[in-house]
């Protein structure tokens, strides 16, 4: 039987354990396609510890987005054949081969790297329905990101600005806010701490931001409150502050109307998960075929160093995404 390399990690109680694995590899079924990997991204999520992911002492193969080749595909996969260059969310990315569910499916723009492409389906499509399904963004509105530097915080902006909208940043680093400016920021604010609002309001002439997208947690979220117009929308994406609670203006809420969601693909089927591509495809891949938005990826690792990527993750020194590449 033949055999390939795919990481996989085994969640403890405070740590989790990486290992390198000869696993067979699939065959695919009737309605999924074998993909040759060639890049993965790295995505916070799914590294973290006690957030529901993963029951300690379990095994889990690593990697949920990617990009390659099509070496063979079921029956009832229709509109892509071996050959074709796709990316889309797979579990187990980090491996030499992998099967993707023929509804995740998405033809590679012309232009993209592999890793460029890997760095697309779970972060766009996050940010798809963040900016666009639940959020409502529209051209002229302002978008404020908490940690605008992260992979999710880039993408929002990328695609914020692709919109038509105005978005202001924050992030520890004058170094990062300067290159998210060549992006297109129009507001940068230096800060780690709930101390935002004051200046968000003046950016806004005190109107307040339409929609907040808080990839931080809770210790931003009273702030990200304040910083709310009439009828504004919060999106909850992530809490690497690990706070999960947060002070909750009732008042506010009631007042200025605002809705609060969450984006999380956990608790979904994988019906519910992939029913939202084909109007990503609609609404956002065209700006990647045409140059608009162009994934920004920080920093590539080879396949045999997945753990020195993820530390280099956890140190949050990059901007943007962090790929994985599979000879």
């Amino acid at each position: 039987m033949a055999t390939m390399k795919s990481w996989a990690m085994q969640a403890g109680t405070d740590s989790a354990v990486l290992e390198l694995r000869e696993v067979p590899i699939p065959e695919p079924g009737p309605a999924q396609a074998l993909v040759k990997m060639h890049a993965a991204s790295l995505n916070r999520g799914e590294f973290i510890l006690g957030h529901g992911l993963q029951k300690p002492g379990t095994w889990k193969a690593l990697g949920i987005e990617g990009a390659g080749e099509i070496v063979k595909t079921g029956h009832d996969v229709h509109g892509f054949a071996a050959g074709d260059r796709v990316m889309g969310r797979v579990p187990g990315a980090f491996s030499e081969y992998a099967l993707m569910d023929t509804r995740e499916i998405m033809s590679i723009p012309g232009s993209l790297s592999w890793e460029e492409a890997s760095a697309i389906p779970l972060t766009f499509l996050v940010v798809h329905d963040m900016l666009y399904v639940q959020g409502r963004l529209r051209a002229g509105e302002w978008l404020l990101v908490t940690g605008a530097s992260s992979g999710i915080g880039v993408a929002s902006l990328q695609a914020a600005k692709a919109l038509g909208a105005r978005v202001i940043g924050t992030s520890g680093s004058d170094e990062k806010l300067a290159r998210l400016k060549a992006l297109g920021l129009d507001l940068g604010l230096r800060t780690r701490a709930p101390d935002f609002g004051k200046a968000v309001m003046k950016a806004t002439e005190d109107k307040g931001v339409n929609l907040v997208v808080n990839t931080v947690g809770g210790s931003v979220f009273a702030e990200c409150i304040r910083c709310m117009a009439f009828e504004g929308r919060l999106a909850t994406v992530g809490y690497v502050d690990n706070q999960l609670t947060a002070e909750m203006d009732i008042q506010a809420l009631h007042a200025k109307r605002l809705t609060l969601f969450g984006v999380s693909n956990k608790l979904r089927t994988p019906e519910q998960r992939a029913a939202g591509v084909p109007a990503f495809v609609a609404d956002l891949l065209p700006a990647f075929a045409d140059g608009r938005i162009r994934p920004v990826v920080d920093k590539v690792f080879p396949l045999t160093e997945v753990p020195a990527a993820k530390a280099h993750m956890e140190a949050n020194a990059h901007l943007g995404k962090i790929a994985v590449a599979i000879p």
